[in-house]
Formats: C-alpha cells, structure tokens, sequence
C-alpha cells in the first residue's frame, strides 16, 4: 500500500511538473509571436461583453424596459443565463486570467497601464465573487432580496450603472495600455511582439 501510494504522488509531481512546464512555454508564446493574435481575440471577447451591458443600458433608458427584464442581447433569448451570477462571475475570472495571461507582452508605460486593468479587474472580480458565495450559501447580505456587492450596499438599485463603472474603468486604462504598446514613446524599447509599429524580431520571452 506505501509503494502504491508512493508511486501515485510520483506520477502527481511528474503531472503538475508537466502541466507547469507546458504553460510556462504557452504564456511565453502569448506574449511573443502570439501575442497581437490573442490581444485581439481577447478585445473581441471584451466588447462583444460591452455590446452587452450597452444594451442593456438602451433597454432602460431608451426603450423604458422594466430592469428585471433588459438582459441585453443575449437576456433575449437566454434570460435565465443572464440572470445567473455563473455568467457573470465566469466572464469577470476570464477577464481576471485574460489581462494577467498577457501582461507579460507589455513593457514600459504600456505595461503599467495594464496592470492598473488588472488590479482593477481583480477587485471587480472580489465583487462577483461575493455575489456567488451568496447565490452558493442561499444567505443574501443585509437582508437583501438579491445578492447585493459591496458598491450595491451603498447603491442597492444601481446594479446597471455599477456594472458599466466597472467595466468602463478596467476598459479605459486598457485601451491606453494597448494604445502605448502599438505606438511605444521613443526612449522606450519595443515589445518582444508584432503588435508595435516598430516591432523588434520576436523571440519567446522566458521572464
């Protein structure tokens, strides 16, 4: 029984020694010769969320729809997945792993303006996962009918207008992260990558 368990932790070790190997050569890879490929996948994935939350806001304001019942777009058809703090919680992680997966292909001032998003992001991730934990633990927060966050406390019917808060000031610095990546200052060396004007030849980054 000791060997059997002995030679279990064995393949363990090997398999987690395996797995962080391979993402080791798969980050670098993101933020070298795949890097301007996955920036712009990853910015479609953003605005096509965007997209979203400003629909939503047009079915308040401009089409006057009751709150429970502008989902956005896809709230059309699935409204039951948009009520779902899974969606909402899953996209914030995805965009916590996104924006920490390809920071390392920013340098310089493009690369602070980055990890501001990402530090950003993380909170706004704390305030998703809250909401889960309550939706998890079937025990709302103040008493609240519906799960409530931490900016919700304090503007408990505003959930519309945090969401797009959050988005807008994780997006914002973004953009100007991306902006400083493709046109870098010129005292400062470019990316490893092909997303600036004056690129330098890729090579795979191992920091």
């Amino acid at each position: 029984m000791h060997k059997v368990t002995k030679n279990l932790l064995l393949l363990m070790c090997l398999f987690v020694a395996e797995y962080a190997a391979i993402m080791s050569v798969t980050i670098s890879k993101l933020n070298s010769e795949w890097h301007k490929q996955s920036l712009q996948f990853f910015m479609l994935v953003v605005l096509a969320h965007w997209a979203e939350h400003l629909a939503q806001a047009v079915q308040i304001y401009a089409l006057g729809w009751p709150r429970p019942q502008a989902g956005g777009v896809l709230g059309l058809f699935f409204p039951w997945l948009v009520s779902s703090e899974v969606l909402h919680y899953g996209y914030a992680l995805v965009m916590l792993i996104g924006i920490w997966m390809l920071r390392k292909g920013f340098t310089g001032l493009s690369r602070n303006w980055w990890t501001v998003a990402l530090v950003i992001q993380f909170w706004h991730h704390i305030e998703h996962f809250l909401l889960q934990l309550q939706v998890i633990f079937h025990h709302n927060l103040l008493g609240s009918p519906v799960p409530v966050s931490f900016l919700q406390m304090v503007f408990p019917k505003s959930r519309v207008e945090i969401h797009l808060f959050y988005n807008s000031i994780v997006f914002i610095p973004m953009i100007v992260g991306m902006y400083y990546h493709m046109f870098p200052p010129s005292e400062e060396p470019a990316a490893t990558c092909t997303c600036s004007l004056h690129h330098q030849p890729v090579t795979s980054m191992a920091a």
